[in-house]
């Protein structure tokens, strides 16, 4: 039987990714998600409970410990759980944290093909040539396409 443990340059032993990736599904992924959107704040479980309207406190429990066991959040002395690791593995590869935004990857490319779109259709005179006739096509699909996948993306987002 394969380990599920990989040494981390310390002596603590933290799941691979692959079990990670595993174990991060449902309800989890969604507990995890709330905390990589707000990064450094420290959720204790009542509060995670009502913020994500779990119906008890052992629900929010079982999920904080189930994220701790993987590494991925550390509990205070407090009671308090925090954020320590960030990990791409499933639909989250599709998403860049910028703050406590959460963003879909094909958004920047969108937004950059459409940019450019525009300042095509400002900068040049549009006549009836094959030049502009293939250029606004291509411009027009990449960022139909674009835009297509970056809706797509966001509505898979654990919320």
């Amino acid at each position: 039987m394969r380990s599920i443990l990989v040494w981390r340059r310390g002596a603590m032993a933290v799941p691979d990714e692959k079990h990670i990736e595993s174990e991060l599904k449902g309800r989890s992924l969604r507990v995890y998600w709330h905390f990589l959107r707000y990064g450094s704040r420290h959720i204790g479980v009542r509060e995670l409970q009502r913020a994500m309207g779990l119906s008890s406190p052992s629900v929010a429990f079982h999920h904080l410990e189930k994220l701790r066991r993987l590494g991925l959040l550390e509990k205070e002395i407090t009671g308090d759980y925090f954020l320590v690791q960030r990990v791409k593995v499933g639909v989250l590869k599709q998403f860049i944290g910028i703050g406590r935004l959460m963003l879909p990857r094909y958004l920047f490319y969108a937004v950059l093909f459409t940019t450019m779109l525009i300042a095509y259709l400002g900068s040049y005179p549009q006549t009836f040539s094959l030049h502009n006739f293939v250029a606004l096509i291509f411009g027009f699909l990449s960022c139909l396409v674009l835009w297509y996948e970056t809706v797509r993306v966001y509505r898979q987002a654990p919320s």
